[in-house]
């Protein structure tokens, strides 16, 4: 189950699985902590799926709820219900949502001082400078970061991120990331992935992101499903790599997006 417009894995929870039978009994409650005020703006998503053998999920049908139209006093919402389960929902309405902006600079240095002066490779500087009108999905504070992955590479050294910002929905992080070992033509295959989280002490969650690349779908010959940039994320990257030596600057919006697994 998932509770929207927040369709992200920090915000799943699931069942255990049922072998062997068309009529599974589950007898299993699933939770969420959130504020009565924020939870009648959301919407519950429940997906039933199959898994086989393989270890592949196969999707059966869902059911999804306006919990603005729920009656939390009738007594009879207490009581198990049957909804018919139906195809799965078109995701497209959830992109369009305004999930807010965020203004970064880019800037390529084919040849960082120290280098060395042959077969030297270049820094790629990251300055994430602030996001406005964030969307307020878990209650009334907003405890919002930044992180940042270069893509394809996934390790958890790689990842950085900016500090917290308290209590606004138009932080400014003016941080500053680098990431090296970027050859010129390291740059048509890499995409740098940023991803807006809002911090509580129970979890973090995901509020908006962008990648920035070419978006060619394609990553040293390569099909991968993060290369997907949108034509102004695609543009930034492209004005990055022609103008070495200089930060480029946009202000993007943020879009809903599965971030990229980290390993280890």
């Amino acid at each position: 189950s998932y509770l929207l417009p927040e369709k992200h894995k920090l915000g799943k929870r699931k069942t255990s699985v049922k072998k062997k039978t068309l009529n599974p009994v589950y007898n299993e409650i699933l939770r969420y902590k959130i504020d009565k005020a924020v939870l009648e703006s959301q919407r519950l998503n429940i997906s039933v799926w199959h898994h086989d053998t393989f270890g592949r999920n196969s999707f059966l049908g869902e059911v999804e709820l306006e919990l603005a139209n729920w009656d939390w006093k009738d007594s009879q919402n207490k009581q198990m219900i049957w909804y018919p389960l139906k195809p799965r929902t078109p995701l497209q309405g959830l992109e369009l949502e305004n999930r807010g902006e965020i203004k970064i600079a880019l800037q390529y240095v084919p040849q960082p001082v120290g280098g060395k002066k042959i077969a030297a490779t270049g820094e790629v500087h990251i300055w994430v400078k602030q996001c406005n009108d964030l969307p307020v999905l878990r209650g009334p504070k907003l405890n919002s970061f930044v992180k940042c992955t270069v893509l394809p590479d996934t390790s958890k050294k790689s990842r950085q991120k900016t500090r917290a910002v308290a209590k606004t929905t138009n932080p400014i992080f003016n941080h500053t990331m680098v990431y090296d070992g970027f050859k010129p033509e390291d740059l048509k295959e890499a995409c740098v992935e940023l991803s807006v989280w809002d911090h509580n002490k129970f979890a973090n969650h995901f509020l908006g992101g962008l990648r920035i690349g070419l978006g060619t779908g394609k990553s040293y010959g390569i099909a991968v499903d993060w290369m997907d940039s949108t034509l102004d994320e695609a543009t930034l990257w492209e004005r990055m790599i022609n103008s070495p030596n200089t930060w480029v600057e946009d202000t993007l919006p943020l879009r809903l997006l599965m971030v990229a697994k980290m390993t280890k």
